[in-house]
């Protein structure tokens, strides 16, 4: 198999996982070529196993044979490999905070762009047409029509994946627009997420938004009325490869701006509820959980994924010095998401 020393990314494009990680390498200048299509095809006619469990983006390595995916431990591994323009603060309780917001991004950004890609007719509608077509855009009327239907009602009956149905729509849309406001009050101020250089969150969270304000209608059209800045945001982050920084260009924690205080006072409404009752049904071998957020009852099948990246976020911080601990916990005191690390 000829790699070319670039590394091989096989993705799709309305997979918001493959543009964080697609954007993330353009800004720090990694080669890479993209392959779109069916991840399991491509990697059978490569010779090559599919990792299991199989997620977007899959990514292979110059001179590498195995092909993997998962993009949160990806993005800490390409640290390691390339010293530029790197997207984890140096400062170790900055780069806590970073996890957090990266998290975030990735599992709970996400319900706001699957609840809104599957749950209203126009999106519906939207997502079932064009998403065939961007793995054959010559794909003829018949079996254009034919995956249409199957998608649409594939995803549709998805929906519990991510805890949408109609007791949770309203919480998933509240909390969507209430995510819209802060990001348009810290966008007037800072042009990333912590600071004036971008880091791994920031991708989490245009990967998540290039579908919620490029793709799907309903979701955009929100955007564009409650928080043009997130909107524009979401085109630079595109490609930030020309973007000089500095070491220098991320926030100091003590000096956060109030605009970062109020968006982790966001994570912790519903974010940080969910991902504790889902661990903790989880260790208790349960099957599913409720939990109260802003109210309303959250009822949700046990998800280990999540579970998982919790306890990423809680190895993260006991590793770290007290010093550095104590940095956090005033931070994130009062905002809920100190019973991330409780």
């Amino acid at each position: 198999m000829e790699n070319n020393n670039k590394t091989i990314v096989i993705g799709v494009p309305a997979s918001p996982y493959t543009r964080k990680m697609l954007a993330l390498l353009r800004y720090r200048r990694i080669p890479y070529k993209i392959i779109w299509g069916n991840t399991k095809e491509i990697l059978d006619e490569m010779g090559l196993a599919a990792p299991k469990p199989l997620l977007l983006p899959v990514f292979i390595f110059p001179n590498e044979k195995e092909a993997i995916c998962d993009s949160t431990p990806i993005i800490r591994q390409l640290e390691t490999q390339f010293g530029d323009r790197n997207v984890i603060p140096e400062d170790k309780a900055l780069a806590f905070i970073n996890s957090i917001l990266e998290d975030f991004g990735d599992e709970w950004v996400t319900k706001f762009m699957f609840h809104y890609r599957w749950h209203f007719k126009e999106d519906i509608n939207n997502a079932g047409n064009i998403l065939p077509l961007l793995s054959a855009v010559n794909l003829d009327d018949e079996s254009h029509e034919t995956f249409k239907n199957y998608i649409s009602e594939l995803q549709v009956s998805r929906l519990w994946v991510v805890g949408s149905n109609d007791k949770t729509a309203q919480i998933i849309e509240e909390s969507y627009k209430r995510l819209l406001v802060l990001l348009e009050d810290h966008f007037k101020n800072s042009r990333y997420l912590l600071g004036s250089r971008p880091s791994s969150s920031d991708f989490s969270f245009y990967g998540q938004m290039t579908q919620l304000i490029g793709f799907d209608p309903t979701s955009r059209a929100l955007a564009l009325e409650v928080s043009p800045r997130s909107v524009a945001w979401v085109d630079i982050i595109e490609d930030l490869s020309g973007l000089s920084v500095k070491s220098n260009d991320w926030f100091s924690l003590e000096d956060a701006p109030n605009s970062l205080h109020a968006i982790f006072e966001e994570i912790g409404k519903g974010y940080v509820p969910a991902m504790v009752e889902n661990s903790k049904a989880l260790s208790e071998g349960l099957n599913s959980w409720k939990v109260n957020i802003k109210g309303a009852e959250w009822e949700q099948k046990v998800f280990p994924y999540q579970a998982k990246c919790l306890q990423w976020i809680k190895d993260e911080f006991n590793s770290l010095e007290v010093k550095d601990k104590k940095r956090i916990e005033n931070f994130l005191a009062n905002t809920g998401c100190e019973n991330l690390i409780s």
